[in-house]
């Protein structure tokens, strides 16, 4: 379903790399020391909404990257000041790609997975681990691309969509 508006009892999970901030393919190393970073369209103000009746927290798949690192990178597009928190493969020890991953979030957060909603623009690294976890999933998908697997049904093209 396009069109997909926020629910404000939900806690949300955010991809980094082109969900929030664009991952620019030429760059090399950690974000953090990048010597430009920008956020994707609508993400500051998507967020600055979002955050004042949600906690919003990064799950990131980038596994050279520790959560201070992370968070550098936010604070440079000045996004820090709307996050409650980093989950990596550094804190948690386990894969985004997994859906041990989002029970680990879970756990730390004291929440069943149900009260979680993952945003992310990556199917197989966002999206579906999240769903076997039994989390709710909001497929960010600015292109309208067919999914490549297994239907997803909530989507967004624009973050502006999660308001709501």
């Amino acid at each position: 379903m396009l069109g997909y508006k926020g629910d404000s009892n939900m806690i949300y999970l955010f991809d980094w790399g082109n969900t929030l901030m664009v991952d620019f393919p030429h760059a090399q190393g950690k974000m953090c020391d990048w010597e430009h970073v920008e956020t994707v369209p609508q993400a500051t103000d998507t967020l600055a909404v979002l955050s004042q009746n949600n906690p919003i927290y990064i799950a990131t798949s980038a596994s050279d990257s520790n959560m201070e690192e992370v968070q550098r990178a936010f604070v440079r597009v000045d996004l820090d000041q709307f996050l409650n928190g980093y989950f990596c493969f550094a804190n948690l020890g386990i894969a985004k790609n997994q859906p041990e991953f989002y029970l680990a979030v879970a756990k730390q957060l004291g929440v069943n997975v149900s009260e979680i909603t993952m945003v992310g623009d990556l199917p197989h690294k966002d999206i579906y681990p999240a769903m076997q976890a039994g989390v709710n999933t909001i497929w960010f998908n600015p292109t309208g691309a067919d999914a490549p697997a297994d239907p997803i049904p909530n989507q967004i093209r624009c973050l502006s969509e999660l308001i709501p």
